[in-house]
């Protein structure tokens, strides 16, 4: 079982019992807005088992972010295996509630995972694939030092959406 932390948060998988947490993280008015979807019951659970899958087959995904000084969970950071324009690659992704957007969580999150895909994973780079419309987001990737190297359309629920793709590669990480 992973868990990692960095200054502010705790980082571990989530489980089924983590419901109410994702629902409220994914169901937030900016996450709909960007992803331009619902989040039902049934795709919470969904989404909660991918998770899972994804940690018994990379040994990682998106995990919980955790606040140390509440206990509260904040959001969703993790190294993810991703599928962009044909190629497999380790993407860093993150998803806050809306009442913790601001406060640099993300950013934190977003280096916390970088380093590890880099120290522990080996990777040699990572990417960030982010909607055009998602300006907090853009700005993270660029406070990680990400440059953007392309774009491409992924199909969410059938449908299609631009993403921006933005990487880092160990050496502009550590400078």
């Amino acid at each position: 079982m992973i868990r990692l932390d960095s200054e502010r948060l705790l980082y571990r998988e989530m489980d089924e019992h983590d419901f109410d947490a994702v629902a409220g993280i994914l169901r937030d008015p900016e996450v709909r807005r960007i992803w331009e979807q619902e989040f039902p019951d049934e795709e919470i659970c969904a989404w909660i088992e991918r998770r899972q899958r994804g940690y018994r087959q990379n040994g990682i995904d998106y995990l919980l972010a955790v606040e140390k000084a509440t206990g509260e969970p904040i959001g969703q950071v993790g190294v993810l295996r991703e599928e962009i324009d044909g190629q497999t690659v380790w993407g860093v992704g993150y998803i806050l509630r809306g009442d913790c957007r601001g406060k640099g969580y993300a950013t934190e999150g977003a280096r916390r995972m970088a380093a590890y895909a880099f120290d522990e994973l080996g990777a040699d780079r990572i990417v960030c694939d982010i909607r055009p419309i998602n300006a907090p987001s853009l700005a993270v990737a660029r406070r990680l030092g990400m440059t953007r190297t392309g774009s491409f359309v992924k199909m969410v629920h059938g449908q299609p959406m631009e993403h921006l793709i933005f990487t880092l590669t160990p050496e502009d990480f550590r400078r």
